[in-house]
């Protein structure tokens, strides 16, 4: 599913991430934790191709994806990958159900495959009723699962999640956690997440600690 390779990443003179190989399969949950500046967000930025390595190489199902032009990787990065982040980041002009589609909008999918695909995954993460509401109308559990309903609507291979539930309280934190292994068991989905909840990240098939640019073990 993915594989990254000896990733190197540096800002100016300070050398953030100094030589990281990971190896992902489908369907694995994994967690990434460390203390705060450890590099967890650059590599998942890395990883998510929203930021390029100095050096070092991400395959995702085979495919270098700094290989390609940017075109192409922003097509690939639409279609492959979802991220949810801290906040939601909903537009708030539109409801709930169009929020959602958007990356499939921006992918040309339109019609009714789409609306119903919609609808089954607002109906999985128990948001249906929501469907019309705008984002200013919604609590902040609801808006966190219809930011991952939006990730999921092009039916990536891969969820990046940057302290998914770090601006909700512990009961919906809970209720997005468990969330999350629903959709590994019920779409085989594959999540690599950046938290500092040590409950969430020992719920996790593999937890991946990083120290000063490096990963431990």
């Amino acid at each position: 599913m993915l594989q990254a390779t000896n990733i190197v990443k540096s800002y100016g003179e300070l050398q953030v991430l100094k030589g990281i190989d990971l190896r992902v399969e489908t369907g694995e949950v994994v967690s990434v934790v460390g203390a705060s500046g450890a590099g967890k967000s650059t590599l998942l930025q890395i990883l998510g191709t929203l930021d390029q390595p100095d050096g070092g190489t991400v395959e995702i199902n085979g495919q270098n994806v700094f290989k390609l032009n940017s075109k192409s990787l922003a097509s690939f990065r639409n279609q492959e990958i979802g991220f949810v982040f801290q906040f939601h980041n909903l537009l708030p002009e539109f409801t709930l159900f169009e929020n959602i589609c958007i990356p499939a909008y921006i992918n040309g999918k339109n019609g009714k495959a789409l609306a119903d695909y919609a609808s089954q995954l607002m109906k999985l993460l128990h948001i249906e009723h929501r469907r019309d509401h705008k984002p200013s109308e919604l609590s902040g559990g609801e808006l966190q699962r219809g930011a991952v309903a939006r990730a999921l609507i092009n039916k990536p291979s891969l969820i990046f999640a940057d302290e998914p539930s770090g601006n909700l309280d512990s009961v919906n934190a809970d209720e997005l956690h468990h969330l999350f292994f629903q959709l590994q068991k019920e779409l085989n989905q594959t999540f690599i997440i950046v938290t500092h909840n040590q409950d969430l990240a020992e719920m996790t098939d593999r937890k991946i600690v990083i120290q000063d640019g490096r990963i431990l073990g």
